[in-house]
């Protein structure tokens, strides 16, 4: 991606493949929600950039996807000022306001770091976590939006809290005056049988549903589940989030590093 004035937009091959990708998974969101009886813009399709080059996640913006996901904090740091200085200089897409989400682990150390360059957090599972945040975003008189992440697929390398966990979890955010309890979030394990998926993310909606008994308005949480393989499935099963990676922005440029390492050391499920 050049960053001088006038050629900061991507090239108009990477901008054409940007826009038919994203009206193919768009089209899959549109059938899926009428499947279900429900309305394909009450979900929300964030574009997982992991391990994607400058260009191609600039040609997605400008294709029109404006919530965007990474996995890796550190990564983070390289590609949030790179696409930011790059926008600065378009005339178009100068001032196009973005969200970024975090999707991977995160551990406690890099919890400022984060803070500085996440809109929210949707992968907290323990209470040290939670504590963290809330105490960082306190300092920084900010409110936080955090996603809860359950582990329902038996992997516990994915991260998640179990879901007897979840409820105190609940609770401990609420008692957060510097966060705001989102919604919740899952991955489940990796299968070539998109309906492998179902049952995990049915169980997801069935604990939101639950948490009304908490506060009645947490039955509208949002449910922050379905990656490029499965998320028919996950729409029909109530998703409002959506985590797309591959099917969005086409194949990653490697399989990954050192450096791409979940911040715990394990490798995160393809999104």
């Amino acid at each position: 991606m050049t960053t001088t004035r006038g050629e900061s937009r991507p090239a108009e091959a990477e901008l054409a493949a940007a826009r038919e990708r994203l009206a193919a998974v768009r089209a899959r969101i549109e059938r899926a929600a009428a499947r279900a009886g429900r309305r394909a813009a009450d979900v929300t399709l964030v574009g997982v950039a992991k391990r994607q080059p400058p260009e191609r996640i600039l040609a997605t913006i400008a294709a029109g996807v404006h919530v965007l996901g990474e996995s890796y904090v550190q990564e983070m740091r390289r590609v949030r000022p790179a696409i930011e200085s790059a926008m600065a200089l378009d005339p178009v897409l100068g001032g196009t306001p973005l969200t970024w989400r975090l999707v991977g682990r995160l551990q406690r150390n890099k919890v400022g770091l984060a803070l500085r360059l996440f809109d929210t957090v949707d992968s907290v599972d323990r209470p040290e976590l939670v504590d963290a945040l809330a105490r960082r975003a306190a300092e920084t008189g900010r409110r936080l939006e955090v996603l809860l992440q359950v582990s329902l697929c038996g992997e516990p390398q994915k991260g998640g809290c179990e879901p007897e966990e979840l409820e105190p979890l609940v609770r401990r955010v609420l008692a957060a005056e510097s966060l705001q309890l989102g919604g919740l979030m899952t991955v489940p394990a990796a299968s070539d049988d998109p309906e492998a998926a179902r049952p995990v993310f049915r169980r997801l909606r069935s604990l939101r549903d639950g948490l009304a008994a908490i506060r009645p308005e947490l039955a509208r949480a949002s449910l922050s589940m379905g990656m490029s393989g499965d998320l028919e499935v996950a729409v029909e099963e109530g998703a409002t989030l959506v985590r797309i990676g591959t099917a969005l922005f086409g194949e990653r440029a490697d399989t990954g590093s050192a450096g791409d390492a979940r911040e715990d050391g394990t490798k995160e499920t393809d999104a």
